[in-house]
C-alpha cells in the first residue's frame, strides 16, 4: 500500500516537471531576445575637430544649392574672410569655418531672406591657404600647397629632400596659420617661433612634427671650420656630421714635415661676440688616446705650426742634399 502512494507521488512531480520545463527555456528565451533587442549599437567614432580643413583667405569655394541651381556657384574668400552669394544683401562670414559649418549658415541666411528649408552643400576646391615654404638647402626650394595635415619629413621630400650643400640642421619658423585661425598668443601677436630640428632626426622619425599652414622650412646649409698653417691642404671644410680635430686634419690632407704636433691650437669665437678663446691640443697624446680627441664646433679656425728645431733640421738636410750633386761635379 505504501509503496504505491510512493509511485503515484513520483508520477505526479514527473508531469509537474513536464509542465514547468518549458515555459522556464520559453521565459529565459524571451528574456535574451529583450535584451539584445534593447542593446543600442556602438556609434562610430567622428573625426576629430582638428582634423578637419578649416576655410581660409584665398580659397576658392563652390556653393551647391539643392533644387536651384540658378544658386550653385564659385566664389572666392575676400580679404576681409567673406564671401558673397547670389540673392544675399549681406556677405556671409567664411574664413576659420569648415565646410559643413559655412554650409549651415549659408542655408539660414536663404531661408530668412529667399528659400524654404533649402539643402546647401560647401566644398573648398582649391585651399590656397593652406601654404608652407621650403627654403634654404633643398633640391627644390618653393612654396607649396597642400590640403591636408602634413609632416615635416614629407614636406621636405616634396621639395626633393636636402641638397648637397645641405647641412645637420632644419630650421622651421612658425608663423601661426596664414588663415588666422589660430586663437594663441603667439598668432594674436604676429611674431613667429623659430624650433631647431636635426636633420637625422628628422630622418629617423624621431622629430617629425605635424606642419601647420605659414611655416616656413629652412634647410641650413653645412657649418665651416677653416684650417691653415702647416698642412697639405689649406682651406675650409664643411660639417655635415660631428668632426673631431684628428678628422678635420685628415680632410686637410694632413701635416706637413716639420709641424708641431704638441701644440694644435683651436680658435673659437665667444657667443655674441667677434672675439675668438684659444684652444691648445697635443696630438701626439690624441694619437695615444691619453686624451679625448675633441669635437669642432662651427666656425673654429685649427691652425697648425712648425716646430722651429724641426724646421731648421730639415732645411740642413735640404741644404746638404742640393748640394751634393754639385759637389761631385767638381770632382776631378
Amino acid at each position: 500500500m505504501e509503496f504505491n502512494k510512493m509511485r503515484a507521488l513520483l508520477n505526479f512531480c514527473f508531469l509537474c516537471a513536464l509542465v514547468l520545463v518549458p515555459s522556464v527555456l520559453a521565459f529565459s528565451q524571451t528574456t535574451d531576445s529583450s535584451i539584445v533587442k534593447t542593446s543600442a549599437p556602438v556609434p562610430a567614432p567622428s573625426p576629430a575637430k582638428e582634423d578637419r580643413y578649416r576655410i581660409g583667405f584665398q580659397d576658392t569655394l563652390e556653393i551647391q544649392v539643392f533644387r536651384h541651381a540658378d544658386l550653385t556657384q564659385r566664389v572666392n574668400v575676400n580679404t576681409n574672410g567673406t564671401i558673397n552669394l547670389f540673392r544675399l544683401n549681406e556677405p556671409i562670414l567664411a574664413v576659420c569655418k569648415t565646410e559643413s559649418e559655412l554650409a549651415n549658415d549659408v542655408a539660414a541666411a536663404y531661408q530668412k531672406d529667399y528659400l524654404k528649408n533649402p539643402e546647401v552643400k560647401v566644398l573648398a576646391v582649391e585651399q590656397r591657404s593652406r601654404a608652407f615654404a621650403v627654403i634654404g638647402a633643398v633640391e627644390r626650394p618653393a612654396q607649396y600647397m597642400i590640403s591636408r595635415k602634413v609632416r615635416l619629413l614629407e614636406l621636405l621630400a616634396q621639395a626633393g629632400g636636402p641638397s648637397k650643400e645641405a647641412g645637420t640642421r632644419v630650421l622651421v619658423a612658425r608663423t601661426g596659420s596664414t588663415s588666422n585661425c589660430q586663437s594663441n598668443e603667439e598668432a594674436a601677436s604676429g611674431e613667429a617661433m623659430y624650433v631647431a630640428y636635426a636633420l637625422k632626426d628628422i630622418i629617423e622619425g624621431k622629430q617629425n612634427v605635424v606642419m601647420r599652414p605659414g611655416d616656413i622650412v629652412s634647410v641650413l646649409k653645412a657649418d665651416i671650420i677653416y684650417v691653415y698653417g702647416n698642412v697639405n691642404e689649406q682651406g675650409q671644410i664643411e660639417i655635415k656630421e660631428p668632426l673631431t680635430l684628428t678628422q678635420a686634419l685628415a680632410s686637410a690632407k694632413g701635416l706637413k714635415a716639420a709641424s708641431d704636433k704638441s701644440k694644435i691650437r683651436v680658435f673659437r669665437q665667444k657667443a655674441g661676440t667677434m672675439d675668438r678663446e684659444e684652444f691648445v691640443y697635443d696630438l701626439n697624446k690624441i694619437n695615444k688616446r691619453q686624451v679625448q680627441d675633441p669635437f669642432l664646433e662651427p666656425n673654429d679656425v685649427v691652425a697648425v705650426s712648425t716646430d722651429a728645431t724641426k724646421e731648421i733640421f730639415q732645411n740642413i738636410g735640404r741644404s746638404l742634399t742640393n748640394g751634393i750633386p754639385g759637389l761631385l761635379y767638381r770632382v776631378p
